[in-house]
């Protein structure tokens, strides 16, 4: 290997031909027509020349990438080289198209083992990234195929080239970096004698692509929440205790957040007045409010610009079965309704409380969200179930009223956030209600959690509140970031995952 004092990447130029012919018969030495013509490198240059990049080392050209774009519902998988190339006229190239295919890429034999191609191959996802194409594609040659040809398919070939039972040096540098094999193409390269004109066609998905749309609204990529750790305290009717919300929402509106969540059950204290009655139907009593608190959530999101997260409350529906439900109520005016899964033993037999069927995430302007309700949040498989639903942030509102019941709620979500790879918010109450039964007394610690992996905090958390406090907790949390460690983290907990021997699936 070369000792390298200097390393440039530039924009491929005229200039450099005859030394990148020069490399290229040396990178290319088993193939008939090893070098491209100049009038070739000429087209690159003026219909993409951007795509067409050399590196080059000590000031000697080192390797050499070229792209085009294709619009690639134009071809089909089972394409040529010929055909993308268009015969090497290169009139496939598309400006308006949504896939990068690399036509040719090679690092001179004197400077291999230096990973020079790796920069190559990153000079590439950034021009993907910055001009929002979908996909990196490209014929992969597999030039040691000749050598097994009598005794594997070129599937058995690829099968132990990416087990590591055999040794492909241009197939396990690209498995290498992040591209994955997607089909067998026959026929791709004519005379590529060593890959028995074989070629595996092979991706980088673009996890910043952004489907183009008409409409003006997007999704935001750094989203803020804000966070109600709410007081249990005596309001005297309704409208007391929505003036109260109104007030939080008015204060984390000051802060422009994304989000606002209330508790579980942060409504109790309107239960009140029906002490005096069973707990059957002194909760059902507060059911009565249920819809008008929903309503007049519904108009604060619209009127403060948030969307809401409600917190829980009791419903009785057609059934006439009691439920644990919140709502989504979003800024554009619409709303929808989560259920409690898991309800506890208490409010099974305090209350004679059902366990919902309701389990999904939703879409909003900032991207995809998920909510479980306190008790839900111990069940490992609700939050992979929303993480598989593509769950960006999941939101825990809850009720706990000893130290050691919110450790479960606390400890539990932030689980949920390691393992599905997702932001995890949780807000609950605090402060005694001595005139409610079964509701006297709370504790809480809002919180967010995130993964655990370089680009977070060491301890998975993004922000706490001052337990046992009432306040609210405005933190901003990235979602690009949730993309790179989905590809790129020192372990991916959803991808990692044994498919072929267990699986999880809502019924």
């Amino acid at each position: 290997m070369t000792k390298i004092d200097a390393i440039e990447l530039e924009f491929l130029t005229m200039q450099d031909y005859e030394e990148l012919k020069e490399a290229m018969i040396l990178a290319y030495a088993n193939l008939d027509e090893p070098y491209w013509e100049k009038y070739h490198l000429e087209k690159l240059i003026s219909i993409f020349p951007e795509g067409q990049v050399v590196i080059k080392a000590n000031g000697v050209l080192a390797g050499c990438a070229l792209s085009i774009i294709v619009d690639y519902n134009s071809f089909e998988d089972q394409h040529t080289y010929n055909d993308i190339t268009a015969d090497y006229t290169f009139n496939t190239h598309d400006a308006e198209g949504d896939v990068l295919y690399g036509i040719d890429i090679f690092i001179k034999p004197e400077f291999r083992g230096l990973r020079l191609g790796r920069r190559l191959y990153d000079f590439r996802k950034e021009i993907c990234e910055k001009m929002n194409l979908k996909s990196i594609m490209f014929g992969g040659r597999i030039p040691n195929y000749h050598k097994y040809e009598e005794e594997l398919s070129p599937k058995q070939y690829i099968e132990k080239v990416r087990l590591k039972e055999i040794n492909d040096p241009v197939l396990n540098f690209q498995l290498s970096n992040d591209f994955h094999p997607t089909k067998i193409i026959k026929n791709y390269l004519e005379g590529d004698a060593a890959s028995k004109e074989y070629a595996v066609l092979l991706k980088w998905d673009n996890i910043y692509y952004e489907r183009p749309s008409k409409k003006p609204r997007a999704t935001k990529t750094v989203v803020r929440l804000g966070l109600v750790q709410w007081q249990m305290r005596k309001y005297n009717s309704f409208e007391d205790l929505m003036q109260q919300v109104e007030y939080f929402v008015d204060a984390v509106s000051g802060y422009r957040v994304d989000f606002a969540i209330f508790p579980e059950f942060f409504n109790a204290p309107l239960m009140e007045p029906y002490n005096h009655l069973s707990l059957p139907n002194s909760i059902r009593e507060l059911a009565n409010y249920t819809e008008a608190i929903r309503d007049k959530f519904s108009e604060l999101s619209i009127s403060y610009n948030i969307n809401i997260i409600t917190g829980s409350m009791p419903l009785v529906k057609d059934d006439g079965i009691l439920y644990n439900v919140g709502y989504l109520c979003r800024r554009d005016g619409s709303v929808e309704e989560f259920e409690k899964i898991h309800v506890t033993p208490d409010e099974a037999r305090d209350w004679g409380m059902r366990g919902g069927r309701k389990l999904k995430t939703f879409d909003t302007d900032c991207g995809k969200i998920g909510v479980l309700i306190c008790y839900d949040v111990e069940f490992p498989e609700l939050g992979r179930i929303l993480a598989d639903q593509g769950m960006d942030i999941l939101f825990v509102p809850f009720l706990t009223d000893t130290q050691n019941g919110y450790s479960r709620v606390r400890n539990c979500a932030q689980a949920r956030a390691i393992e599905n790879e997702c932001y995890v918010a949780i807000t609950g109450s605090v402060g005694n209600l001595p005139r409610v039964h079964n509701m006297d007394i709370q504790y809480a610690q809002s919180m967010v959690f995130t993964p655990c992996d370089f680009a977070f905090p060491a301890n998975g958390i993004k922000a706490e509140a001052t337990p046992n406090t009432e306040m609210i907790l405005v933190v901003d949390v990235d979602l690009d970031m949730l993309r790179e460690l989905n590809r790129f983290g020192a372990v991916r907990n959803l991808r990692d995952r044994r498919k072929d021997l267990y699986e999880l699936r809502l019924k």
